[in-house]
């Protein structure tokens, strides 16, 4: 098997324990660095024989820093490569604009339409979904100061609220969610501006439920520690990322019942799915009586979740990456 020594020009936790672990894992050497004056020393050092860069983040949010990553790219002589993760709600704003900066030997996307939309514009072009890593996200012990009967760990998107009231992920919210603080169940919310979305909901959202960001880590954490791990989805033909990573770790999720939860997922076994908030309301009855219930589809979800691992997923984009002549 070829070895490749790959460069992610990223830094962010919500990023490093993932993809990259899975190419780690492969036995492929990796790297992380922001883009900088010190990752062209890095590059040199390295040699790196593939470059990569993820999603919408602080290493890559601004023209400028586009620009930094062509050029670094460029010096290194290595195919480069964009795994879009914010498709389709900012592809033309954020993602297509990158592309065009940074020229990408190869683009792979959340998002299956997008993927034919970047092929359209004659960008080599692949679907590729999040996963987990076994070894960041599993099952702990729980954790005191985390105990609770119900969690959200989301950033609420206050300005996205203002201009879309009745976007998937409102709804969503609005169906797990109040079922739970009309019923006086305490909803521990973690997560950017929470303080400024509590209209969303029904029901008051204590001062005492609102916790601020949470670091990517003590996520975890949070997931082994409580009945239920509430988990909005964004759109119907899509999965977020929280959905693998709160599964992996053997959290108990309620998310919702859509088509692509039931594709890889087997509700009442792996998780909960909700249409409706009566739907939500019933499955916290049934199951929040039932801890050896809960505990099942926790082990099942563990289980479930390991066919969906970023070692898996590394090895798809090293045989896709192949198959096109890139590596």
């Amino acid at each position: 098997m070829a070895v490749y020594r790959i460069l992610f020009l990223e830094t962010h936790p919500m990023w490093i324990y993932g993809l990259p672990k899975g190419f780690e894992k492969l036995g492929h050497q990796v790297k992380t660095c922001k883009p900088s004056k010190k990752a062209e020393q890095l590059i040199k050092q390295f040699k790196p024989t593939l470059i990569m860069a993820i999603g919408w983040t602080p290493a890559n949010s601004t023209p400028s820093k586009q620009r930094l990553i062509a050029k670094l790219v460029k010096m290194s002589g290595a195919p480069f490569v964009y795994w879009s993760t914010e498709d389709p709600g900012y592809t033309e704003d954020f993602s297509l604009p990158l592309i065009r900066r940074t020229k990408p030997d190869f683009v792979f996307t959340i998002h299956r339409p997008t993927v034919q939309k970047f092929r359209n514009k004659s960008f080599h072009a692949a679907h590729l979904d999040f996963g987990s890593d076994p070894a960041t996200h599993r099952r702990l012990k729980s954790v005191k100061k985390y105990k609770g009967e119900a969690a959200l760990i989301a950033n609420a998107y206050p300005q996205l609220y203002v201009q879309k009231p009745d976007h998937y992920r409102f709804n969503s919210l609005r169906k797990l969610v109040n079922p739970l603080l009309k019923a006086g169940v305490k909803v521990d919310l973690y997560g950017r501006y929470w303080g400024n979305m509590k209209k969303i909901f029904d029901a008051k959202v204590p001062k005492s439920s609102i916790h601020g960001y949470l670091p990517y880590k003590e996520a975890i954490k949070v997931y082994n520690s409580v009945n239920f791990v509430i988990g909005p989805q964004n759109a119907e033909d899509r999965l977020t990322q929280r959905t693998y990573e709160i599964l992996a770790s053997g959290g108990l999720l309620i998310t919702d019942d859509t088509p692509e939860v039931r594709k890889w997922f087997r509700p009442g076994r792996d998780l909960l799915v909700s249409s409706s908030e009566k739907d939500t309301k019933k499955l916290i009855l049934k199951y929040s009586k039932n801890a050896k219930l809960r505990e099942k589809i926790r082990a099942n979800a563990v289980k479930a979740a390991a066919r969906h691992t970023y070692q898996k997923r590394a090895a798809y984009v090293i045989k896709t990456l192949r198959k096109h002549g890139i590596i």
